[in-house]
């Protein structure tokens, strides 16, 4: 099968410019695949690098050297080198992110923070806020709640609505970042049948997630990236 992702002896090394240009090496070597519908998890302890491949692959963190092939639109982009109109292209078309953390607009409705992804890729409006709806239910985000913004929410609810908005667009690569994390047994099951209905829609997914039980079930294969740390 055609390789989305393909990454071949990446690195990535931090410059501390406030302390004299100390240079803070974090990974190198990164080298694997992800296929379509396929679910790569990777695993290590904290601070082994997990994230910061995360971000080199999303082109939030420029790679210092290596490749980052990633398949877009019918060509092979390698976002280390990759002009930033081009990562931006990836990442509208081709990438999708679900991270830690959520960051919306202020006072912005919880249904339109889920919507805008589809809305800004040219779906009308009605019918991208009639498929955030039923993510939202699906996650168990009650309708009463969805014309507040979600800065109002408990963790845990905006971490669901972070879940729908990651998962609500048709993008061939997804990447998640402990999208279990805040979730309660409910919804931790309903995140692993979204990951499921990924894979059989042919998405390749890189994922980062410490829950043992997720990972062997969310996992076709899985990465040590403790021999990419820059320490090892």
């Amino acid at each position: 099968m055609t390789a989305m992702i393909d990454i071949t002896s990446a690195e990535k090394t931090f410059t501390m410019h406030l302390q004299g240009g100390v240079e803070l090496p974090v990974v190198r070597g990164v080298s694997f695949h992800v296929v379509s519908g396929e679910c790569v998890v990777l695993s290590g302890p904290s601070g082994a690098g997990k994230s910061s491949i995360l971000k080199m692959i999303f082109g939030n963190y420029r790679c210092d050297g290596g490749r980052i092939g990633i398949r877009h639109q019918g060509t092979v982009i390698d976002l280390a080198t990759a002009e930033p109109r081009q990562v931006l292209s990836v990442r509208r078309s081709t990438i999708g992110y679900v991270s830690q953390f959520l960051r919306a607009v202020p006072r912005v409705a919880t249904l339109d923070v889920v919507a805008e992804p589809l809305i800004a890729n040219g779906t009308a409006r009605a019918e991208a806020r009639e498929k955030a709806g039923g993510l939202l239910r699906r996650l168990n985000i009650p309708e009463r709640l969805w014309t507040l913004p979600p800065s109002t929410f408990s963790g845990g609810e905006q971490q669901r609505v972070n879940i729908a908005r990651g998962f609500i667009s048709d993008l061939p690569i997804l990447l998640l970042d402990e999208p279990t994390a805040s979730l309660d047994a409910v919804n931790r099951a309903v995140v692993v049948e979204l990951v499921g209905q990924k894979k059989q829609q042919g998405v390749a997914m890189v994922a980062i997630v410490h829950d043992d039980e997720i990972r062997h079930r969310i996992a076709d294969r899985t990465v040590d990236v403790t021999s990419f740390a820059a320490a090892a």
